[in-house]
């Protein structure tokens, strides 16, 4: 590459891993602050915490990439603006499409970045996500044995122990379920077991009484038991890992072995085309995004103040651009045969840029005087002369 070129893009590279590790921290602590409290308040470990927040990381990095490109080549090309370099390059011959090569060299680097990270990294962390969040769901100990302290395993069931043995008995349990509207049940034992089987889990009270509330006949029954059996399986929340999730499959068996998971667990084809074509259309707009961002800072003159309104209406396209990204899998889900629409935003993205580097090259001016549909002021001035 020209030592210009090479400059500009070590500058592009070094914005755009600037504004992707702020945009990154922003999204990963805003993330963070939701699993902390799910986490930590379901009795799990500052490590178990650290882990599902490493794994979101490749899922929140594909999300500010396209911001990341666009902010980096927007910045650099307006100082390089400011500092009139670019107007140096252009005086000197350099077109708007000869300077666009940093620009062009950024997008491909972003592209092939996003294109590992939707196709092997975000793959491989969901599928792990996945099934770290049935080992979490299926924790009941981590969920429920905690003494001296109400919880709540379910939005009307409240549950308390006054204390663990260290052989595993819960001594003075209290449990409320308030699930059924007509009918409230407060559970008292002095001793309790949890019991495993399988995928379903009890609780076994031990000499105690169940005071039952019938709101319809505004009636209490009290009953004594001396053992008790209480499903708890349905307060696991969470998957349980049995179903397929389409964001965790490898991009390999997408293409390959599509047939086998059409049909299953409510995959249709157009989920599935959808899927993997979106994980190709992230990559293709990083590089639309980075010749948008350049193409938009071209037009107009030099100002010492900068190209910030054109830098807004770059910024502005690329609003437009996502929208459109969200408005074309809407019929793609529903008809597979359509899966070129995911890629227009990206076509659209790069027409957009040929046509503004063309006008910051060849003004409107001279534009419509090459089709004959205005005179250049030479023309005009010989033509007053006549």
């Amino acid at each position: 590459m020209h030592r210009y070129d090479r400059y500009v893009l070590s500058q592009y590279l070094l914005f755009f891993g600037f504004f992707a590790l702020i945009l990154v921290t922003v999204f990963w602590i805003n993330r963070a602050v939701g699993l902390f409290d799910q986490l930590i308040g379901d009795g799990q470990s500052a490590m178990v915490f650290l882990e599902f927040t490493a794994l979101i990381l490749p899922t929140l990095i594909r999300t500010v990439m396209p911001i990341s490109v666009f902010g980096a080549v927007a910045y650099v090309t307006n100082r390089l603006s400011r500092e009139s370099e670019m107007t140096v390059m252009q005086a000197v011959g350099s077109s708007s499409w000869r300077l666009a090569r940093p620009a062009f060299a950024l997008g491909l680097v972003a592209a092939l970045m996003m294109a590992i990270l939707t196709n092997v990294l975000r793959p491989a962390s969901l599928a792990q996500l996945d099934l770290r969040e049935a080992e979490v769901a299926q924790n009941v100990t981590a969920r429920l044995l905690k003494e001296g302290s109400f919880m709540h395993p379910d939005e009307n069931v409240t549950f308390y122990i006054r204390q663990i043995d260290p052989d595993g008995t819960l001594r003075d349990l209290y449990l409320s379920d308030r699930r059924d509207p007509a009918r409230e049940v407060i559970y008292n034992s002095a001793e309790a077991y949890l019991v495993r089987s399988g995928d379903r889990a009890s609780l076994v009270m031990v000499d105690g009484i169940a005071q039952q509330l019938n709101r319809n006949t505004r009636t209490m029954s009290v009953t004594q038991f001396a053992d008790f059996s209480y499903d708890i399986s349905s307060m696991m929340s969470g998957s349980d890992g049995s179903g397929t999730n389409l964001r965790a499959l490898p991009t390999l068996d997408l293409i390959f072995r599509a047939d086998d998971y059409i049909g299953t667990d409510g995959i249709t084809e157009g989920r599935l085309v959808e899927e993997l074509h979106q994980r190709f259309a992230w990559a293709t707009i990083c590089l639309a995004v980075a010749m948008v961002a350049y193409s938009t800072l071209t037009l107009g003159s030099y100002s010492r103040f900068g190209l910030w309104p054109q830098a807004l209406g770059g910024f502005v396209f690329l609003i437009m651009l996502e929208v459109l990204r969200g408005a074309v899998s809407s019929p793609v889900l529903k008809n597979a045969d359509l899966w070129p629409l995911l890629y227009v935003p990206t076509l659209i993205g790069l027409a957009l840029s040929g046509v503004f580097m063309t006008l910051a090259g060849r003004p409107v001016r001279i534009l419509l005087a090459g089709i004959g549909l205005a005179r250049l002021p030479e023309e005009a001035a010989d033509a007053g002369a006549t």
